[in-house]
């Protein structure tokens, strides 16, 4: 049985995880592309914080994309799940490859999101990383390393699920984890829920837009049209 609703369900559970947070103003809630800007804006929302958002991208193993054999960030930050590369003997010709074309979508989100406009300083920052779900590891740790590079004063990772080990090994990378549900062995993160669908372009410009103008809820607000 599925654990959450969708991803709105999840992202107002886990902000009563974060209520010590609510309103404070050095809080900046960053939810990571495409995902995590839903449960992130759910959290924004009932906190009583600022919204932003981050993009980072897994690097897939050839073959088995859903497999990260590392993930790259905003700024030039890369990070590699060494095992995993060398257990499936990809050359470094063939990550080159896969890195060159996630940078490429990397940028597109970049330029798309936030549409010229700088990024939040992160400087005496609380920096409240949130996704919809943490397999791996590798997408979040590329997250904290580019917040940390940013220059937050403290690092939040928050996620409705995680798995076991990816969590554990986390918070040698962020100040705090915060987790609603561990998983032990293989799974995937949209097991936890009823409704997983992917979330477009379109759904994550509007809900930042909704964060910026202050409305009551992220999801109000006419439909954004897809680029």
């Amino acid at each position: 049985m599925s654990r959450f609703l969708d991803r709105a369900d999840a992202g107002r559970e886990l902000a009563h995880a974060l209520s010590s947070w609510r309103a404070n103003p050095r809080v900046l809630v960053i939810g990571l592309a495409r995902g995590g800007v839903v449960v992130g804006a759910e959290v924004a929302r009932v906190l009583d914080v600022t919204l932003d958002v981050l993009v980072v991208r897994k690097l897939g193993l050839p073959g088995h994309p859903e497999v990260a054999m590392g993930a790259i960030g905003e700024g030039g930050v890369a990070v590699l799940e060494q095992r995993t590369v060398r257990s499936a003997g990809v050359t470094p010709e063939r990550l080159a490859e896969v890195r060159r074309s996630e940078e490429i979508e990397l940028e597109r989100r970049v330029q798309l999101y936030r549409g010229g406009v700088t990024a939040w300083s992160l400087e005496d920052t609380v920096a409240l990383i949130v996704d919809d779900g943490i397999a791996t590891g590798a997408t979040a740790r590329a997250a904290c390393r580019v917040t940390r590079a940013r220059g937050a004063a403290h690092v939040v990772l928050a996620a409705p699920v995680a798995a076991r080990g990816a969590a554990s090994e986390l918070r040698g990378e962020a100040d705090e984890v915060v987790v609603l549900e561990t998983a032990t062995g293989a799974f995937a993160v949209g097991e936890w829920y009823d409704d997983f669908d992917q979330t477009s372009d379109a759904e994550v410009l509007r809900l930042l837009a909704a964060a910026r103008r202050g409305d009551a809820s992220p999801r109000s607000g006419p439909e954004v049209p897809a680029p």
